[in-house]
């Protein structure tokens, strides 16, 4: 790397570490160098101002999350956003789309295996009691076919690239996806701010995201007169993805509803309206299983709709993911994935996936207590990464805990290799210059019953602190633009 000035001065790429903006690599974009002059031709005043101008523009957004204090109470505040895009060649992406369709058509495939006939089960290509101790198997969803036979409507996988240059999957997010709200800020934003740059990089669209997932929402909707009402069906204003589900409802021109605005009669949901009531056809959930229908998960659940299960089993309303689905969101299950590819599909995996030891199986048990101090633990039905230990940061006393954690209950874990994720370009407010720092990438794929639709980028997430592993936004973590190149 040559030596670096201005806002990018003292920038160091770290021992070991791939850097997409510094580093040379086979898929590295060719134009960066072009991209870092832009932005250290400006002066730390003038860059300030648009990191302020970029701000504000979250904040006009409304995109903000609450930060309690010792004093009590919240304080809102911006969602971490760095105007340092992301980039990633035209030819790479083409590669990582079809990597992507194979991988999330095989996990809907296997889902319906699982309630329907067990092949991949009775033939030992997954184990039959990882998956029926999951957590999330829902035996209501056994013999049931959903419209289109499509469970995994909304298939959000993250993606890594590790320091040989290639991306691979760490892990599926199958059940109720989310980030895509910030994709579509981020790109405002960057329009707003830096709206030269789209003059001179010919950059995919985003903005289209919404109509792609109505689209996919209509293809699978019962089959009636008259065009099928979808609504969005949220917790309330007090979850954390709530900005989300409001935008998306409001791009789709959609009902933003929660528990209370819906009722079943005669095996059919409706929606109270000042009108009176109205059919609903299409329900994208954003609340788990559990809170689903009280008649048939928790009795004591206020989010969700009673009866609702009913409706679905006669094929009335279609619901979005299908319950059940997060027996393939079960990060054991991830190791699986190549061989349902193989299995299904008669295809070789076009992304790998990062190597996982699960520790229900004796010789990975045996291996993760054996090398724990090198590898990532992580348990596995949580998300936005909660529980995730990187070993070699832990001391001998937690090394032990942690193992005694693992025997106890094995099933409830995995591990992996500490993969060196790639480092990009970061702007460090407090410091005024740009620094490397670890990213990951959360694509989203739309699986319709009329055909596969894949967002054209995705959320870059950037572990904002130093040496980080850790991208989630509840852990710390910050986004960029993501431009696919035309």
């Amino acid at each position: 790397m040559s030596e670096a000035s201005g806002l990018f001065t003292g920038y160091t790429v770290p021992e070991g570490t791939l850097d997409e903006v510094f580093s040379t690599f086979s898929h590295a974009y060719p134009n960066y160098p072009a991209i870092r002059q832009v932005f250290d031709e400006l002066h730390a005043g003038d860059f300030q101002r648009l990191n302020e101008s970029a701000k504000l523009s979250f904040l006009n957004q409304g995109i903000t999350y609450a930060v309690y204090s010792e004093e009590g109470g919240g304080k809102e505040k911006i969602f971490p956003f760095d105007l340092f895009p992301r980039i990633i060649d035209a030819a790479e992406w083409t590669e990582l789309e079809r990597g992507l369709q194979q991988r999330n058509e095989a996990l809907n495939m296997f889902i319906g295996d699982v309630y329907g006939e067990r092949r991949a089960l009775k033939e030992g290509i997954v184990p039959e009691e990882l998956v029926m101790s999951s957590s999330h198997y829902v035996p209501g969803m056994e013999k049931f076919r959903p419209r289109g036979d499509i469970y995994t409507h909304v298939c959000g996988t993250d993606l890594v690239r590790h320091t040989d240059g290639k991306f691979y999957v760490l892990e599926d997010n199958l059940r109720s996806p989310s980030g895509v709200s910030y994709v579509l800020s981020n790109r405002e934003a960057m329009r707003r701010t830096l709206y030269g740059m789209f003059r001179h990089v010919p950059v995919e669209a985003v903005n289209e995201y919404p109509a792609m997932l109505l689209q996919t929402l209509q293809s699978v909707a019962p089959q009636r007169e008259g065009g099928p009402r979808c609504v969005v069906l949220t917790p309330g204003p007090f979850n954390s993805a709530y900005y989300e589900h409001s935008l998306l409802a409001r791009l789709m021109d959609c009902d933003l509803v929660e528990g209370p605005d819906l009722y079943v009669d005669d095996d059919t949901v409706y929606l109270k309206t000042i009108s009176g009531r109205q059919r609903v056809d299409v329900i994208y959930r954003r609340i788990d299983d559990a809170f689903l229908d009280p008649e048939v998960f928790r009795p004591d659940s206020m989010l969700g709709v009673a009866g609702l299960m009913r409706a679905y089993a006669k094929g009335r309303v279609t619901i979005v993911n299908a319950p059940g689905t997060g027996i393939a969101d079960d990060k054991a299950i991830c190791a699986y994935v190549p061989d349902m590819i193989r299995f299904y599909l008669k295809e070789e995996p076009i992304i790998q996936n990062v190597p996982t030891y699960i520790c229900g199986r004796p010789d990975d048990l045996q291996y993760t207590l054996e090398h724990l101090a090198e590898l990532v633990v992580k348990p596995v039905d949580m998300s936005g990464g909660y529980g995730v230990m990187i070993c070699d940061r832990l001391d001998e006393e937690e090394l032990a805990e942690l193992a005694d954690k693992i025997k106890a209950d094995p099933r409830n874990f995995i591990a992996q290799p500490k993969i060196m994720l790639s480092t990009h370009s970061t702007y460090i407010e407090d410091q005024n210059r740009f620094a490397p720092r670890h990213i990951d990438l959360r694509t989203f794929t739309l699986l319709g019953a009329d055909k596969t639709r894949i967002l054209k980028g995705g959320l870059t997430r950037v572990a904002l602190r130093e040496g980080s592993l850790i991208v989630n936004s509840s852990q710390g973590g910050g986004s960029k633009d993501t431009w696919v190149i035309c």
